[in-house]
Formats: structure tokens, sequence, C-alpha cells
């Protein structure tokens, strides 16, 4: 296997490596729409990424460690390297856009690592943070274009076939959001074996398309990005990244979802006392769009900046 390839054995050893340090959340059905919902929004940092960061630091030596490291985000993959970075005792320094969700960049500081803000959305933080990891020799952890990044956000699909299979054997189809597409990459290779019963499907907002252009047309060239509540899944996808072609080796489909849709989808979610993110709410939006058939949400993440409720017009309070 190369070294940027992902499979089912990659995700496997991720999930050993990962099974003392993460949450096992649950997969919950609702009974009135019979959507399945698998609850990363409960996870140790309240998102997936810890999965994905923590499996990549916990491979690093102790001379990388001692360097430090560095990340890029727009604040849940920062808060999951600051998570590993603390738990291993490694310095860690996250570049984020100066627009980032404040609860996020709150949670990185209260993890213990040093947030530098830059201008310029997400691609220029990125920019930076390969800079700062270059100039000072730093571990570099990427949110996507990493295949053990890829294969410990796979391990959520580990978790969904161990849940959701005993209890059904119907097909069904799998929703996640995609943003790098380290997530649908890496639940596409853990349930390869399950094809077509099990179709992986990847959810991303109108507003920033990206992958979605590049698994349909082979480009991202001439993709126009507008602003989104799904600032998670927003800004490009590097261009030699490894996700790329993973996704077209693993998932099904791409489908885009409006923001409307995904104010309605964190609704429907509060409702039913889940906090999702407005990055997560992306893959309930595809799941209400389908009237029939058995489908399933993975609700990435619940870290909502109490002043967004508001806009889509819910109170804070669950």
């Amino acid at each position: 296997m190369s070294p940027t390839a992902v499979d089912r054995f990659l995700v496997e050893r991720a999930g050993q490596r990962l099974r003392a340090h993460v949450r096992q959340t649950a997969l919950i059905c609702d009974p009135t729409s019979g959507i399945w919902v698998k609850c990363e929004n409960e996870q140790i940092t309240g998102s997936f990424k810890l999965r994905g960061a923590l499996n990549r630091c916990l491979l690093l030596t102790p001379d990388e460690l001692g360097r430090g490291i560095v990340a890029a985000s727009a604040g849940n993959h920062g808060q999951g390297v600051a998570y590993a970075a603390r738990l291993l005792g490694a310095r860690a320094t996250i570049v984020v856009p100066a627009d980032a969700v404040s609860r996020k960049v709150e949670g990185i500081r209260a993890l213990g690592a040093r947030v530098q803000m830059v201008e310029g959305g997400y691609a220029a933080a990125e920019s930076e943070g390969h800079r700062l990891a270059a100039e000072s020799g730093a571990a570099w952890i990427s949110p996507y274009n990493d295949a053990e990044v890829v294969a410990g956000q796979g391990t959520v699909g580990l978790e969904i076939e161990e849940q959701w299979e005993p209890q059904s054997t119907e097909a069904a189809e799998v929703y996640a959001p995609v943003g790098g597409g380290g997530l649908v990459a890496g639940i596409g290779a853990a349930l390869a074996g399950h094809r077509p019963r099990l179709r992986v499907i990847g959810v991303l907002p109108e507003n920033s398309p990206y992958m979605h252009a590049h698994f349909h047309t082979g480009s991202m060239v001439g993709v126009v990005e507008r602003p989104t509540l799904a600032d998670g899944l927003s800004g490009p996808v590097e261009v030699h990244s490894i996700t790329l072609s993973l996704v077209r080796e693993y998932v099904d489909d791409m489908i885009l979802v409006s923001e409307a849709e995904i104010r309605s989808a964190m609704r429907w979610a509060r409702d039913r006392a889940i906090v999702a993110e407005p990055s997560a709410a992306v893959a309930l939006a595809a799941c209400l769009r389908r009237e029939s058939g058995t489908r399933l949400a993975v609700v990435s993440g619940g870290n909502v900046d109490p002043g967004l409720w508001q806009e889509v017009g819910l109170n804070a309070q669950a």
C-alpha cells in the first residue's frame, strides 16, 4: 500500500490505537422519520475531528513531539489537535481564520494551544500554517490531507457497522458532511466491503462546492465560493490532496444542500435534543430531502456559537 492509500486495514489499525482515547458515540433512530443519527456531536471535543488528529499525533516520535505541532483549522480540527497535544505533552499552534466561530477558538485555547489568527479565510490560514511548520520544524497535522488522519476519521464507519448492522439487514444510504473529504473517504474505506448495500454519500453546502465539483467533473477550477453557515466545510481543497482520489474510490455520490435546508436541519435536530452545528446539519438536510428509504446521517459536530441559534430561529437552550 502506498503512503497515501487508505483501506479497511488502515482504518482498523486506527480503531485499535484510538479505542482507549475516544468515545464510541451513540447511533440512534428517530421514530418519526426513520432517520438514523450517528452522534459525533457527543465526541470528547464536540466533533469527529478528534479521531483523525489524535490518530496522527499518536504516531509522532518523541523528537517530533518535542518540536511541537502546527495545524490550521476553522475550529474543530484545531480542538482535536490541541487535545492530542495536551495528552502527549507537546506544544501546539493552531492557525485560524479571523472570522472563526468564537466558541471553537475559545475551546482551542482552553485545551492549552496557542492560537494565531489570520485574515483571508481558511485558505490563508492553511498557507500560514504550512509556513510556520516549515519554519519551526514542527509537525504539520492536516485536517484531511494525510492517510492516518483519514483512517482516524474512518473509525466512525467502523462504529456504524458495529452498531447498525445487528439491527438491520436493509440497504441504506450513509450521508456524511464534506469539506476536505477526510470523513467521507474514511467512512467509505471502512464500509467498502458492504457495497452496494451501504451507499456512502457526501454532502456539501451549495455555497462551497469544491469537492462536489471535483467528484463530478474532475476539476475545481471556476468554483465560486459564497458565505455559508457551514463554516467548517468552507474553503478550497489542496490541489494534491489524497482525498481527491479517495472519494472517487470510496464514495458513491456527492450532493449539495442549500443554506435554507441547513437551517431547517438544525431546527429538526434541536427539536429532538440533538445539537448539530451547521457543518454537521448538512448530512441531516440531505436525509430530510429524501422521503423514504433507510437513511443514516453522521452529525459530525455540535460546537455551535450561541449567537447562531437566534439566526436560525431557535433559543440557545435545549
